[in-house]
């Protein structure tokens, strides 16, 4: 299908598509093109976009099936039909019908199609009060810090990056995605950088026991000398670190074996940590207001979802009902 529009492939592949829906194709060289902008120059998120790839081509497969012909055919009757019967969880179809309204919306205003045939659908209701992520107590943090050996570069940076991730309630992508500039001193201050989504720069002030791993990690390392290189970096065959980035995959693997050496729970993840520290921070004394500064979150209500500080009390009023 590709081949019949002259998009290169190496776009393609930069929009985590692998070829081009049928009724896209069919629209023409225009219409090629603009679906192809809708992933690399509208959406800047790497994940966001994989994601909204996948949905977007799980619809127009359906409207192949349907026997759709044309861009035009598609109805908010097909797209309603289409969020009805599609087999996932509420947060799965949402995610859907958000990927479709934007497309089309994108398709609206480069004149591809006249209307957006999604804008009037309504996904399911999904109401989150409680997060599903898996939350470590404050002496079983300690404890996995505590279990990291600290005699090689490996284990110093391990150490290095589960401490930035619960002291600055980071995602592992703005993590793993620091450079050795990111940790920068400002008057006696040591603060961390984090780019988080959505383009977000977003200047923390190290916590003093994130600093200490922070500055023995970067003198094993020896990495102080390049500031717009990696600072956590992957580990090459002969145990050495190397000149690339770690990857996501790569601190969820490191993650789970030293949960699993410490004694902690299999589920413990790279959220886990984000999670961990907004609780601690809460439990003595800090505010939903300055945890979702510290977390960057645009809404208290996000915050609040990592807030496992009533959990306990929970379980004590249960066990009241003596029967």
């Amino acid at each position: 299908m590709a081949g019949l529009v002259p998009v290169p492939r190496r776009d393609l592949g930069r929009a985590g598509i692998n070829t081009f829906p049928t009724l896209v194709t069919r629209a023409g060289e225009k219409a090629a093109w603009r679906f192809v902008e809708f992933f690399t120059a509208n959406i800047r998120n790497r994940n966001t976009r994989a994601a909204y790839a996948h949905a977007v081509a799980e619809f127009f497969r359906f409207c192949d099936a349907r026997r759709v012909r044309s861009l035009e055919e598609i109805s908010p009757v097909l797209i309603a039909t289409y969020i009805e019967h599609y087999p996932g969880s509420a947060p799965t179809v949402k995610q859907h019908l958000a990927a479709i309204k934007m497309l089309f919306d994108w398709l609206v205003t480069g004149q591809i199609v006249p209307a957006n045939p999604a804008s009037s659908a309504r996904g399911p209701k999904h109401i989150v009060k409680r997060g599903k992520t898996p939350v470590l107590r404050a002496d079983e943090a300690r404890s996995l810090l505590d279990s990291i050996k600290t005699d090689s570069v490996v284990g110093l940076r391990d150490r290095a990056m589960i401490a930035v991730m619960v002291y600055t309630f980071s995602r592992v992508s703005a993590m793993a995605g620091m450079r050795v500039e990111d940790y920068f001193q400002n008057g006696k201050r040591w603060w961390i950088r984090l780019h988080e989504k959505g383009g977000k720069r977003h200047d923390v002030p190290a916590h003093h026991n994130a600093e200490a791993y922070l500055d023995a990690y970067m003198d094993a390392a020896g990495v102080r000398s390049a500031p717009k290189s990696p600072l956590f970096r992957s580990i090459d065959r002969h145990r050495a670190v190397s000149l690339n980035p770690v990857s996501r995959t790569d601190v969820l693997r490191m993650i789970k074996r030293r949960a699993v050496a410490a004694g902690l729970p299999a589920s413990t993840c790279c959220h886990t940590f984000r999670a961990t520290g907004i609780t601690a921070y809460l439990e003595n004394g800090g505010t939903i207001e300055n945890a979702q500064a510290i977390a960057a979150h645009d809404s208290p209500r996000t915050t609040k979802l990592y807030d496992r500080t009533g959990d306990e009390i929970t379980l004590d009023e249960v066990e009241r009902i003596v029967i």
